[in-house]
């Protein structure tokens, strides 16, 4: 009969410490995430002052993983008196100034400029035995080819427009 109570005891007794330490393991899950995701930085490739820093971070995390682990991290204390209230934020559109709320309410029914639930389609401007004459009839410029700064770009575009209005004046006449 004592052996029957000494068992019962014991394996209640290791339920109910085993179930404490698996709710500890919960509660520190998080800074044991932030210590491996340090560790996975520094196992990455970097410079030496940054790998000083991720040492510093990483021995931090690790004390504070250590603590929660043993029940001895301390909880921060917040000070009432040191709490600033959040003043509202005015936000001007147009001239009108609007609060928190109403800026949100704004940007929630902004639509973006290139929002659309149509099919995109690009077609060239011209097709078939136009596009073929087009290309023939094209004669783009050497520098044309990589332009490397915005005034020979506009030059491209220029060049490009012009010769297609040279192209489509020719293409009235022939037609």
């Amino acid at each position: 009969m004592y052996k029957v109570h000494f068992k019962l005891f014991f394996i209640s007794m290791t339920l109910i410490f085993s179930q404490q330490s698996f709710a500890g393991k919960k509660h520190c899950q998080r800074y044991e995430d932030k210590l491996a995701n340090i560790q996975s930085q520094q196992r990455q490739g970097h410079s030496v002052k940054r790998s000083e820093r991720l040492k510093k971070q990483e021995e931090s995390a690790r004390t504070k993983w250590w603590q929660c682990q043993q029940s001895r991290l301390k909880k921060p204390i917040v000070n009432k008196q040191n709490k600033q209230k959040k003043k509202p934020i005015k936000i001007s559109v147009k001239g009108q100034q609007l609060s928190r709320s109403s800026a949100s309410d704004i940007k929630e029914n902004r639509i973006d400029p290139f929002e659309t639930s149509a099919a995109l389609v690009l077609k060239s401007r011209y097709q078939g035995e136009k596009l073929r004459a087009w290309l023939e009839y094209y004669q783009q410029p050497k520098l044309c080819s990589r332009p490397k700064t915005i005034k020979k770009f506009a030059f491209c575009v220029e060049n490009r427009r012009t010769q297609q209005l040279a192209f489509d004046k020719m293409m009235l006449i022939k037609f």
